[in-house]
């Protein structure tokens, strides 16, 4: 218990000597603003009393620390996307999660978990041209399946795209909606 009625008579009286010295330093500011000659009376303070120029400075940095640290608002800024309940059999539409523009495409891999750049399906003749999808293309749920450490991937069976209706691809479940 002593301990802890030492540390806050030393805090007290850090915050003192601190709370003294900011004062004495925005006096001399004061009467140097006032007298239109600032920058010389403050590097004067610098010289004549170190220790009130630099409490000074050291008072602002923690106020503006406190007043950067101490606030904000609770909103978030980035929006986090709807998660679906899914449910094979289901007919979902498509919706690019990381895309706001009107013409979004949602890439449609041959196999769960592969990356859309390395995806060799395109080599299979038109089936390639049935993989980029726009948003709002219906599809219906055939399967889900995780990949990558917990990443749901879900096989897609499309349903009203002009000449791909019944083709098959997999997306990440985030692209349903």
């Amino acid at each position: 218990m002593s301990d802890d009625k030492n540390l806050n008579d030393s805090v007290e009286e850090v915050v003192e000597t601190v709370t003294e010295a900011v004062e004495e330093a925005v006096e001399t500011v004061t009467e140097a603003v006032e007298e239109g000659n600032a920058v010389s009376k403050i590097m004067e303070l610098k010289d004549s009393n170190p220790k009130v120029f630099f409490g000074a400075i050291a008072g602002l940095v923690v106020v503006i620390l406190a007043m950067v640290m101490g606030g904000g608002e609770s909103n978030k800024l980035v929006q986090q996307s709807r998660q679906v309940n899914l449910s094979i059999g289901n007919t979902y539409s498509l919706k690019g999660v990381n895309s706001y523009g009107t013409n979004a495409k949602i890439r449609l891999v041959a196999v769960p978990g592969s990356m859309a750049a390395y995806d060799e399906s395109e080599k299979e003749g038109d089936e390639g041209s049935c993989k980029d999808m726009p948003e709002g293309t219906k599809v219906k749920l055939l399967s889900i399946q995780e990949a990558l450490g917990g990443a749901k991937f879900v096989e897609l069976e499309l349903l009203d795209a002009a000449g791909c209706n019944g083709r098959k691809g997999w997306a990440t479940a985030s692209n349903l909606m």
